[in-house]
Parts: C-alpha cells; sequence; structure tokens
C-alpha cells in the first residue's frame, strides 16, 4: 500500500472518529432524541452496515466475538451519549480519548511494562492535565457527565484490550460484537422507556444513523485498512488528533467556545500521553 494511500485512508478515519463526538453532540443538544434512542440506532445500523461491509469483501463470519467484548461495546456507546448531553464535542473526546489511554497503559503496566523517566514524566503530565480539566471552576466540564464520558473511554479501553488479543480478523470481529451488542441496547431502550425519557425526531434519527453507518461502521473498516501501512506506535500517536479536530468542530459547527483552561489541559493531556506512547517501555518479568 502507497503511503499516499496510507495517509489519506487515516485522515478519513481520524475525522470520521471526531465526527462521532460531533454527530452525538448535535443530536442530544439540537434535537429531541434521548441518548438511549441515539446509542440503540447507532449500534444496530453499525451492525447491519458493518455486516454488509464484511460480506462485500468476501470476509468469512467471525466466531470470536463475545458477550463481554459487545457489553465493553454497549458500555462504551451508551455512556458516550450520555456524557454529550452536558458536554462539548471537544471535552468530551479529550476525556474519551484519555480515559482510553489510561486504561490500556494501566494494563501495560499491570501486564509487567516498566515506564521510562521520560514516559513516567509523561503519565504525571497527562495526570496533572486531566486533574486541571475537572477541578471546579467556571470552565469545568459538569462531574457527572465527565465521570460519564470517563466510564466511556475504560470500555472502550476494555474492548480494545480484548479485540487484540484476539487472532481473528478485527472488522469481522467488530462486525460481530456489534451485532451482540443490540440486545444490551434494547434492554437499555426497555428502561429508558419504561421512565418515559424516550423521544425522536427526524433529525436525530438522521444523526444517529449517521453515526452508526457512517463514522462507526464506515469509520472502523477505513481504519483497520489504514492500520496495515502503520505502526502501532504511529496509530497510537495519530490518534492523538481526534479530540483537537472534534474540538475544532465544535467551535466551526457549533459554536462551542475555546477555554484557556481547555486548551493548557489538552496540552498537558494529549503532549503526556504521546511522551508515553512514543518513548519505548522497558520490560519486566511479571510474577503475577
Amino acid at each position: 500500500m502507497s503511503q499516499a494511500r496510507v495517509l489519506a485512508l487515516t485522515l478519513l478515519a481520524l475525522l470520521a472518529f471526531a465526527g462521532n463526538s460531533l454527530l452525538c453532540r448535535m443530536a442530544l443538544r439540537e434535537t429531541r432524541i434521548d441518548p438511549a434512542s441515539f446509542t440503540t440506532l447507532r449500534l444496530v445500523s453499525g451492525a447491519l452496515a458493518l455486516w454488509l461491509i464484511v460480506r462485500m469483501r468476501g470476509a468469512a463470519a467471525s466466531s470470536a466475538g463475545n458477550a463481554y467484548s459487545a457489553f465493553a461495546l454497549f458500555a462504551y456507546a451508551i455512556c458516550f451519549s450520555l456524557a454529550y448531553v452536558q458536554l462539548s464535542a471537544g471535552t468530551g473526546a479529550l476525556l474519551l480519548f484519555g480515559a482510553v489511554q489510561a486504561t490500556m497503559i494501566g494494563w501495560g503496566l499491570y501486564g509487567g511494562e516498566r515506564l521510562r523517566a521520560l514516559q513516567l514524566g509523561g503519565l504525571l503530565l497527562a495526570a496533572a492535565g486531566l486533574i486541571g480539566l475537572l477541578l471546579p471552576g467556571l470552565s469545568a466540564p459538569p462531574l457527572a457527565a465527565a465521570t460519564l464520558m470517563l466510564a466511556a473511554g475504560a470500555a472502550w479501553g476494555v474492548y480494545s484490550l480484548r479485540g487484540r488479543a484476539s487472532n481473528a480478523t478485527p472488522l469481522s470481529t467488530t462486525a460481530r460484537n456489534f451485532a451482540l451488542s443490540v440486545p444490551f441496547a434494547f434492554a437499555a431502550l426497555g428502561v429508558s422507556g419504561w421512565s418515559s425519557a424516550l423521544s425522536l425526531d427526524g433529525r436525530g434519527l438522521a444523526y444517529a444513523l449517521a453515526s452508526g453507518i457512517v463514522t462507526s461502521a464506515l469509520g472502523y473498516a477505513v481504519w483497520y485498512t489504514a492500520l496495515q501501512g502503520l505502526s502501532r506506535t504511529q496509530a497510537a500517536t495519530v490518534q492523538l488528533s481526534v479530540p483537537i479536530i472534534a474540538a475544532f468542530g465544535g467551535v466551526l459547527l457549533l459554536g462551542e467556545p475555546v477555554t484557556w483552561r481547555l486548551l493548557l489541559c489538552a496540552a498537558a493531556i494529549l503532549g503526556g500521553i504521546a511522551l508515553v506512547i512514543v518513548a519505548p517501555a522497558r520490560t519486566a518479568v511479571s510474577t503475577r
């Protein structure tokens, strides 16, 4: 695969990932759709689109997906939607990305990896940025919504770690996990309906379907293709741009403000994570 194609596919995938934040925020701020309906429509349409993509590529149906991974995927999606009722697109993407990376780095440390001095400094810098973002103040995000987004990031981190351990084709496994997540989504929809919290309109429906089909299913298909030309470090590093793209999209499309607090904390979080990712970690024999 040519470098130009890898670059183009990577850019499209990153735009899709940032687009998920923008679509969810637009739907929950500007339409009457509720978080449970948005999540259900996103997962159902994503499952159907991924099934179609896998079939068009002639790949065999995967049996590697399982209920644990599917529940982690659902937990990410529902917490993501609930959080974006109040969070701005950029702040939400930053919290999500930070929690994903923290989960995966933490698992690596548990598994025996040891950080070098530069990586440890990066980890402390990222932690300081996260604390600074969440400290009470006029520009601090709502704590409940921020906690939900951190939970979404942790769930996605767990999902990613489980996928990394699988030997199956990533896209086929993702398609199966999307399908297995649908019952969890319908259960959440039932709970929300029992509490009379369901609401839907045409624009909300369109945003949810776009999130499921375009920025989720097609986004993952493009990303997994791009990964064939990227090293693991390159793949982790380029994802640092997702919160930045989401923040700029929030400013341009939603008129969201960008505060100095957000900028400084984003620089600390993303810069710290970059130091952890780029510097090679030492390995240690685990005694667990």
